[in-house]
């Protein structure tokens, strides 16, 4: 799918970033990715791939809306002031307690994404049907808070950020089949969140 680039704020949309895995300079998060890509696409026989970290920018009735994964969540206090939804736990359920092992999903109206200057072939616009932008900021409360980094549901993926994003877009458009990152890289985690949709579909 074409990458769309609006003049103007849509009354109603669905739109789909990629951003590289460790964009903004974050060398750390960069570094670990390669060394994870490099063993998984030696595991599998295959040349190693860029890879994206997903979030989406909804517009319901003019008024963007920012969905995406964000760990560690970085404090209680301004949780409302990013419009955090829901936090699930990260490597473990017990050490969730504990701050810095929590994710937390938020829909946040006049939000932002960091790093998004750096977004590939993006923004992909999925949708301009107000039913399924309004349905799917409904479902953002509802992501499944299954453990970062473990595969808790047997998909063949650990569950993590692009795990959400797919999860909220498989739940709104059953279709995603002309979805995809941008050319050489891919989203560990979105196969996971299609199936966890598809089987909560069933």
């Amino acid at each position: 799918m074409e990458p769309h680039h609006p003049e103007a704020p849509a009354a109603a949309a669905i739109d789909l970033y990629w951003i590289p895995l460790g964009a903004g300079g974050n060398g750390y998060v960069r570094a670990n990715g390669r060394i994870y890509e490099a063993v998984v696409a030696r595991r599998e026989g295959r040349h190693p791939l860029e890879l994206y970290h997903t979030a989406l920018i909804v517009s319901v009735a003019g008024r963007r809306h920012v969905l995406e994964n964000a760990w560690p969540s970085p404090d209680a206090d301004g949780r409302a002031a990013r419009g955090v939804v829901l936090e699930g736990p990260v490597f473990g359920r017990r050490i969730a307690r504990f701050r810095p092992f929590r994710y937390e999903v938020r829909c946040w109206a006049d939000g932002t994404i960091a790093d998004v200057d750096a977004a590939i072939d993006s923004p992909q616009r999925l949708s301009v049907d107000p039913v399924e932008a309004t349905e799917l900021l409904s479902l953002a409360r509802w992501v499944p808070p299954l453990v970062w980094g473990r595969d808790e549901t047997n998909t063949g993926e650990m569950w993590n950020s692009n795990s959400v994003i797919a999860w909220l877009l498989a739940s709104t458009k059953p279709n995603l089949a002309d979805v995809d990152p941008p050319v050489g890289g891919r989203a560990p985690g979105w196969k996971a969140g299609v199936i966890a949709a598809t089987r909560h579909r069933a």
